[in-house]
């Protein structure tokens, strides 16, 4: 089913490969065929909601969406500030560096 059905020659040999052979519609065989009609949902039946809230479950459902916003606010500022304060020190350590290495040629 997954084999190619076109000719593959990957080397210049001068050999091919042949197709896979193909089904033809003989080989395929009808499906039995029922007359019986295909079962109809009711207009009437309306079927009700898989989950119902109370209010104190619904105020449950939102303080926790409200904390969980909260929290993941507060990891997402922390790793910010970290990447801030880590650039600060990094540029304060460049700066130092550079005017250690400008002094000690300007003494000789």
């Amino acid at each position: 089913m997954f084999r190619s059905r076109i000719p593959v020659n990957p080397l210049p040999t001068g050999l091919v490969t042949p197709p896979l052979r193909t089904t033809t519609t003989a080989d395929i065989q009808p499906a039995p065929h029922h007359n019986t009609p295909a079962p109809v949902a009711s207009a009437t039946h309306v079927q009700a909601p898989a989950v119902r809230l109370t209010p104190a479950g619904l105020v449950t459902v939102v303080a926790g969406g409200t904390g969980l916003v909260l929290v993941v606010g507060t990891v997402l500022v922390s790793l910010l500030l970290a990447v801030a304060v880590s650039a600060a020190s990094i540029a304060v350590c460049a700066v130092v560096l550079r005017s250690l290495l400008n002094g000690g040629r300007r003494q000789r």
